[in-house]
């Protein structure tokens, strides 16, 4: 992705058209990034109605959740999607410098100015997006100026005598709770109001449903594969990166899945081939995740009828729960049921009960 001004401090300071091939490779369409999980649907389709409608648009969400990437198919999906989109990472501006990069300066503003003068960042998203990351962080001094360009249309470059309309999508984003911001006297209470037009909420990766799909994706990605890589990881190692609680969200499974795929020997993934941290997780502490809607999680009346004193059903709830209790982890269940994972599997298929692991979840659609 190219840099506005190379060799600059500001390196993470970005203005891409969204059909460049750098673009093209890195990104995902708007309504690939939804998958099967619920909770994305409903905030893609929310997104994809406030973009064109003149509201700013606040992203939330942990760090890692895809703030950036939302961002960027947002307005790959706008009307304003041959434009530049800009991004700024408001946490990494030096204060000293952040004035000027966001609303440029004219010739001869302050000693060391470039000759010509500069477009600031605010100038450069004219007609496209301007994406500002973190915008929690943002100096306070400068808010007030954001808050002008926002109400305004216009910026006032330093040095220059008269303002310059801008016209602009405006998309921030912040791991951050703005309101207690806000409480603190931090972040103004009006420039709040004013950015959160449009408040969506990404999920954490824990919550998401679809993590099935996600892995088999990015392994598919890493390895260049032309559909999902089922058969690129072993049912052991798959089943520990879906019990992982993943604090780190998406950045942290793509991360992970390109370790394993660098270690990994036979063109497999395996158990032993995960990160340290995943290696030393232990499913059975871990708070329970979402499962998809359509994995069928049996229940314990369904497939024994119920009659006082039935063996097989007490049986089978109790395996259920053990099961359910241990997020599906079967060498935890069996230890709690006081048998063997040989055992235990036997009794599944006794009792008919299906493993979560063995009901395939759709397939991500193809990038």
């Amino acid at each position: 992705m190219p840099t506005s001004s190379v060799g600059h401090p500001l390196a993470n300071v970005r203005t891409a058209p969204p059909s460049s091939p750098a673009a093209a490779c890195a990104y995902r369409g708007i309504d690939q990034l939804s998958g099967d999980d619920p909770i994305m649907c409903d905030l893609v389709q929310r997104g994809k109605r406030l973009i064109d409608r003149g509201i700013p648009v606040l992203i939330l969400g942990e760090t890692g959740t895809g703030k950036e990437y939302l961002s960027r198919a947002l307005h790959a999906y706008s009307a304003r999607r041959a434009a530049a989109w800009v991004a700024v990472n408001c946490a990494s501006i030096p204060e000293s410098l952040a004035e000027s990069e966001l609303f440029g300066y004219c010739k001869g503003a302050f000693s060391g100015a470039l000759p010509g003068g500069m477009k600031g960042k605010v100038q450069q998203a004219d007609g496209g997006t301007l994406f500002l990351d973190e915008i929690g962080d943002m100096p306070f001094s400068l808010q007030t100026r954001l808050l002008r360009v926002l109400s305004e249309r216009e910026v006032i470059p330093l040095g220059a005598m008269r303002p310059v309309p801008v016209d602009l999508q405006l998309i921030c984003a912040t791991h951050q709770d703005l309101k207690a911001l806000v409480a603190e006297g931090r972040f103004r209470e009006d420039l709040y109001y004013r950015i959160a037009g449009g408040v969506l909420r990404l999920p954490s990766l824990r919550d998401r449903v679809d993590r099935r799909r996600l892995v088999l994706q990015m392994i598919a990605d890493e390895l260049q594969l032309d559909g999902p890589g089922h058969d690129r990881i072993a049912p052991l190692a798959l089943q520990r990166m879906l019990a992982y609680g993943w604090p780190g969200n998406l950045r942290q499974m793509h991360a992970v899945v390109r370790y394993s795929c660098a270690v990994m020997n036979g063109g497999r993934i395996e158990l032993h081939d995960l990160p340290e941290e995943l290696m030393q997780f232990d499913a059975s502490q871990a708070a329970p995740l979402r499962l998809a809607a359509h994995v069928r999680v049996p229940q314990p009346q369904a497939a024994v009828p119920r009659q006082p004193g039935d063996v097989l059903r007490d049986e089978r709830d109790r395996v259920i729960d053990a099961l359910v209790g241990s997020r599906w982890n079967i060498s935890a269940a069996s230890r709690q049921l006081g048998m063997c994972r040989a055992s235990l599997y036997r009794k599944l298929r006794q009792l008919d009960i299906p493993h979560v692991r063995d009901q395939v979840m759709p397939v991500y659609a193809a990038a």
